[in-house]
């Protein structure tokens, strides 16, 4: 359930033409609205087209998230141990994990709403959160939190929050058992290995 719903997130930061300045739920709401209207009318995407949706996330969502942020949270303490090269390394290990892990979730919509929570900002404040809910036909609503921080090119997600539950504190736990086992040279390999399968299954997926 945790993969379906953080996609309608990587989903709704399609918009480009939300401006760096405007208000972070204004542009939750916006790109959210933006990109369920566009995969309602997305048939390739509705049938399955995984492709599709990786294309539509890689070249529209990402350059909305600060995936160095996102990868040192959830790598914790270890991060600090780790060089340059493998900092950048794990980066971009991690942003393609996330990136096929949830797209063919987008092929999986289903008519889900989207409720936007009241929102307070104070003035000069460079790192909130955004509160949603999910509204699934015959399921319980979930919780779908986002956090931000705005840097100089503007509002930029480093964690999302499903049911209570932290993606970068999700994936935490399992980087460190990576890590103990072989140190982050390890953990980059594992990762790697783990893109590699799932780009392997989409490969049969769309040869059927």
């Amino acid at each position: 359930m945790m993969k379906k719903i953080v996609a309608f997130f990587f989903a709704g930061l399609i918009a480009a033409a939300v401006q760096a300045q405007e208000a972070p739920d204004a542009l939750i709401k916006q790109v959210t609205e933006d990109v369920l209207e566009i995969v309602r009318n997305d048939r390739d995407i509705q049938s399955g087209n995984t492709q599709k949706a990786i294309d539509l996330v890689d070249k529209k969502v990402l350059p909305h998230f600060n995936f160095p942020h996102m990868t040192a949270l959830a790598l914790g303490k270890d991060w600090r141990k780790a060089t340059p090269q493998q900092q950048q390394q794990l980066t971009a290990e991690f942003r393609t994990l996330l990136v096929r892990t949830y797209s063919n979730a987008l092929t999986g919509y289903k008519n889900q709403k989207i409720v936007y929570k009241p929102f307070k900002m104070n003035a000069g404040e460079t790192d909130v959160l955004v509160r949603t809910e999910v509204l699934q036909p015959g399921s319980k609503a979930v919780q779908l939190d986002y956090s931000l921080e705005k840097l100089e090119s503007g509002w930029k997600v480093y964690d999302m929050t499903v049911a209570g539950i932290s993606l970068v504190t999700n994936y935490r736990d399992q980087f460190a058992q990576e890590v103990r086992n072989g140190g982050i040279d390890g953990l980059v390999a594992t990762v790697a290995a783990k893109n590699k399968s799932l780009e392997v299954n989409l490969v049969k997926a769309e040869k059927k």
